[in-house]
């Protein structure tokens, strides 16, 4: 694994027992909650029992050096405590642990303060986003958590706001607009607080939006700076000299569809270097020929950015998917290490994104070290070491006129699920996904501003109804948990799942390493070899991230449970490979021989699926479903299968009569998140998109049928 860094192994075997030199400090002993700063961020390492930021410290490692929970004794971990929420959608938070306080967010940008200890409520803040804007959220309403610094606790909202709030009574401080309400922007991830500036970014890359990070002043809420990812309107002023030199590298009109290249995710410090890292999203729309015509690499997109935090100035980047076409994000989770590469001493940035490579690159300048795939890949066959880009596969462009199958798909062979790294093994632990996606360009694409503008072929993309060909595509959609030497580029262990978007994971000194899964598990596994030690029926889908922290000598292992997300919402029938689960949003405190027990779950009855009458011709079925593929899938599921999330069409008594058209075009759900889709759909839109729906309602009593006579 290489010489690891001295310094380093010497203060862990000063933290071999829980809290070392100096115990977390408990809430009787604490001065004020969430009492936060640089100087104690960087010794995280001497208050294990906290987790104070994000990935617990700058490194964003999310490998905890607490081992009273190790190997040997996990089979004896039992729940503590846990806290039901009132939403029943994705949760994906990784909560904050301050002197004995949780601070965590929930769907919906709602906010709790809870007592780590008993899981007593302190108190919870609701910014009241109004349920419209769920429209704008791609992948659901999730949020992935806050930020503590100086006696507040920090959050962004789905509708684009960052709130400060008093950490001691969730009252707030200051309220800022980050984005322009015109604009189909969201925030669903956590911001950092780097040298006293609230860090956040945002999402949009499919709805025509332009990306950018921004720095904020903590105590006062007032804007900084701000760094754009993407050139604007190249007859205007650029905002920095870099971005003039950006816009060489697109074609067209670009900044009239945004550009995209959205912040939605990663962001982390290196106080060492004093550089904060961002990974930024795709392109707008997917597809280059409907973005930027000509071609050109279309920088930012798809890159790591590294930038000054005082100013924003930018510094370099390393661009991962030039003239991205799939989707492939590198706003995935960035992780800071110090490692022996050739005897010799490189301080490196590692990245696994959606592509399928993982990235290890010198944070100093951006220089590529190494890049390998972690998993099975078909779009390209390597990563030319000279210039950093990627040696394409034909199949890559799907520029026949059959869809092309490619691997990974939109959802990514890692998407924003936490990885962690250990320094005591000198593995990655990866959450990954192994699921293709058929490529095709859309004819005559228009962008709308309710519809999900990716520049494909929609209808071309969905599930196919011959059972056959159906199986054969469901056979190869998979999910693992893959151990990744970083060093070697190649993995150590792969323990195999049923279906992706598994949880993020958690390392610890105790041997360990924790994931949560869609199955609706959260499992213990011997870090070094892979072997599965414990297991936990959460009664849901775990996809977020673990934590561990200690209070009074005790150590405990927290997760927020709850199904959703982009999979389950937009994939049906797909996401039944990861496990049929309801979503139960609660969190999950497991400490040794803890003495809590979830309730049984009431056993739910399938509703019956009868026939109804459809007298629609082929022609009109056929546009209610480019209709739908465009419109409704993105949350309701491809070719009309709920995933579990929000409500299966084909089972509406809607379809019956004229309450119908008062959901899809009156707005009559609104308050529930479904908008009105009268400024763009037609009343014959509608009526042809439940014609749709209902045919596939009787294709799907017919298959029931059919295999009930089987059985």
């Amino acid at each position: 694994m290489g010489q690891r860094n001295a310094l380093f192994l010497i203060s862990v075997v000063l933290l071999l027992t829980v809290g070392g030199c100096r115990k977390a400090r408990g809430r009787q002993e604490a001065g004020k909650p969430a009492d936060v700063n640089g100087t104690r961020i960087a010794a995280a390492d001497s208050e294990p029992g906290n987790w104070m930021v994000h990935g617990r410290t700058y490194s964003e490692q999310r490998f905890s050096p607490l081992k009273q929970i190790n190997d040997q004794n996990v089979s004896q971990l039992k729940l503590a405590w846990s806290y039901d929420l009132d939403t029943h959608r994705g949760q994906e938070a990784t909560p904050l642990v301050v002197d004995g306080v949780m601070y965590f967010t929930s769907a919906w940008s709602k906010v709790f303060a809870l007592d780590a200890g008993t899981g007593a409520v302190l108190w919870s803040y609701d910014p009241k986003v109004p349920r419209e804007w769920g429209i704008n959220a791609c992948c659901d309403v999730v949020n992935r958590g806050v930020a503590a610094w100086n006696g507040k606790i920090y959050f962004g909202t789905l509708d684009g706001r960052l709130i400060a709030l008093d950490a001691a009574t969730g009252k707030p401080f200051w309220e800022t607009l980050t984005i322009d309400r015109n604009s189909r922007y969201s925030i669903t991830g956590a911001p950092r607080v780097v040298k006293g500036k609230v860090i956040i970014g945002n999402g949009g890359g499919e709805f025509g939006v332009r990306g950018y990070v921004s720095a904020y002043d903590c105590e006062t809420g007032k804007l900084v700076w701000r760094f754009y990812t993407v050139p604007g309107d190249p007859s205007k002023p650029f905002e920095s000299p870099i971005l003039a030199q950006a816009a060489r590298s697109w074609s067209g009109e670009w900044w009239k569809s945004g550009g995209g290249g959205t912040v939605w995710d990663a962001v982390v410090y290196d106080p060492e270097l004093d550089l904060l890292y961002v990974g930024t999203g795709n392109g707008g729309p997917w597809t280059q020929k409907y973005r930027s015509p000509k071609g050109g690499d279309n920088l930012f997109t798809c890159s790591i950015i590294a930038l000054r935090p005082d100013t924003g100035e930018y510094v370099w980047h390393y661009q991962e998917d030039a003239t991205d076409d799939w989707d492939y994000d590198s706003a995935e989770q960035i992780i800071l290490a110090d490692i022996s590469i050739e005897s010799q001493p490189r301080k490196v940035l590692l990245q696994a994104p959606k592509n399928g490579f993982f990235y290890v690159i010198d944070r100093s300048n951006g220089t590529l070290i190494s890049a390998k795939p972690f998993t099975y890949i078909n779009w390209a066959t390597g990563v030319d070491m000279k210039t950093g880009r990627p040696l394409e596969s034909a199949l890559a462009r799907y520029t026949g006129n059959d869809p092309a199958p490619v691997v990974p798909g939109p959802l990514g062979a890692h998407s924003w699920q936490p990885m962690s790294y250990s320094p005591l093994t000198g593995l990655v632990y990866i959450p990954v996904n192994d699921v293709g996606f058929k490529y095709k360009s859309a004819e005559n694409f228009e962008p709308k501003k309710l519809a999900a503008n990716y520049g494909i072929d929609v209808v071309a993309a969905g599930m196919p109804q011959d059972p056959k060909i159906r199986k054969a595509i469901l056979d190869t959609v998979k999910g693992k948990l893959v151990a990744w030497d970083p060093l070697q580029q190649k993995a150590a262990w792969v323990v195999e799942r049923p279906g992706p978007w598994n949880g993020g994971t958690l390392s610890t000194a105790g041997n360990l390493v924790f994931e949560g899964t869609a199955a609706g598990n959260f499992e213990a596994y011997r870090a070094g070899t892979g072997e599965e030690l414990w297991s936990f029926a959460a009664q849901t889908g775990v996809i977020a991230g673990p934590v561990t922290y200690a209070i009074n000598g005790e150590q405990y292992v927290a997760v927020l449970a709850g199904w959703g997300g982009v999979f389950p919402l937009a994939t049906g029938e797909v996401s039944f490979k990861s496990g049929r689960v309801r979503n139960i949003s609660r969190m999950l405190v497991f400490k040794i021989d803890g003495t809590a027990a979830l309730p049984a779950l009431p056993v739910l009855q399938e509703p019956t699926l009868t026939p109804l009458k459809n007298r629609a011709s082929v022609g009109t079925i056929r546009k209610g479903e480019q209709l739908f593929q465009r419109y409704c899938a993105a949350c309701h599921g491809d070719v009309a299968v709920s995933g579990g999330v929000l409500p299966d069409l084909r089972y509406s008594s809607a379809l019956e009569n004229d309450e119908w058209f008062s959901d899809v075009l009156g707005g009559m759900l609104q308050s529930d998140g479904m908008v009105s889709f009268a400024k763009e759909l037609s009343r014959e839109d509608a009526a042809d998109i439940r014609a749709y729906v209902i045919f596939r309602r009787n294709q799907s009593v017919t298959q029931r049928q059919s295999s009930a006579a089987k059985n």
